[in-house]
């Protein structure tokens, strides 16, 4: 295989379910990077919040580039390039808001670390816990009166399937905007020019690496994309069917070390230890 840059995504992918990243993966990393392969995280997670999470994840100084909040961010600690890209309308995510203020949801927008909600409740609580992030409430009116990022709908598993059909029934004729479910109490709003092989595409070209030599890892819905547009797409044992429709690989799951053995066998062509 002819890899030069490798880029993972983070929840149910890199991290196991106990939300670290195993010590096999951690030393499959350090490999592909002394053979002088890039490293990087394409995740829905905003940057600054990844950053403040590198050390306890174990692999602070072990990553080259991330793509953040699904393709809207990017930082490359190689070329020292921060950039942000079609944040959405602050009216536009009022609007999403009141579409669905009937339900049984909270909203957050991640911004600079932070998980911003309107409201205080136990969907904010329980996703600012497993996802090692604080939350703050603030004043909705105040805090869109510039444009944010993304919008997150924060719901229980259960409610998934009444916020996907109330996301249909959404029209904005002034703004555009997407949606897709991220996990299964999240589903996200952005703008439709956002996705993460737009951000990957961008890190790509910075470093003069061809999207066919791009070896991506992934899971959820939101991985679609890039498993597609990668030379080499692999998805998890748990990932979702949509994604693994696309895969060019299936490895093992997130708690049974997927990424490592893939890098060993067909990148560092070596057994795992």
């Amino acid at each position: 295989m002819n890899v030069k840059a490798i880029m993972c995504d983070v929840d149910g992918t890199l991290l196991t379910n106990e939300g670290v990243v195993s010590p096999k993966t951690i030393e499959a990393i350090r490999k592909v990077r002394n053979k002088g392969i890039l490293f990087g995280l394409s995740t829905g997670r905003d940057v600054n919040g990844v950053k403040t999470l590198l050390s306890e994840w174990g692999i602070e100084g072990l990553v080259d580039s991330i793509v953040g909040t699904g393709g809207a961010e990017i930082c490359d600690f190689v070329l020292n390039v921060e950039k942000q890209s079609y944040p959405l309308d602050g009216h536009l995510i009022k609007e999403i808001i009141k579409h669905f203020d009937d339900m049984d949801v909270n909203f957050t927008i991640p911004w600079e670390g932070i998980l911003f909600a309107p409201k205080d409740d136990e969907l904010i609580q329980e996703l600012a816990i497993a996802d090692k992030v604080p939350y703050q409430v603030v004043d909705f009116d105040e805090f869109l009166k510039e444009p944010r990022p993304k919008l997150v709908i924060v719901c229980k598993p259960e409610t998934m399937k009444d916020v996907v059909e109330r996301s249909k029934t959404f029209k904005n004729d002034k703004y555009k905007c997407a949606s897709l479910i991220t996990a299964s109490s999240l589903f996200e709003y952005m703008d439709p020019r956002i996705s993460k092989t737009f951000g990957l595409k961008q890190v790509m070209e910075m470093h003069n690496i061809d999207m066919k030599e791009l070896c991506t890892f992934g899971d959820a819905d939101n991985d679609y994309d890039m498993t597609l547009h990668a030379g080499i797409g692999v998805v998890m044992a748990n990932g979702s069917e949509k994604t693994k429709s696309v895969a060019d690989y299936i490895t093992d799951d997130n708690n049974h070390d997927g990424i490592a053995q893939f890098i060993y066998e067909h990148i560092l062509k070596e057994d795992i230890e």
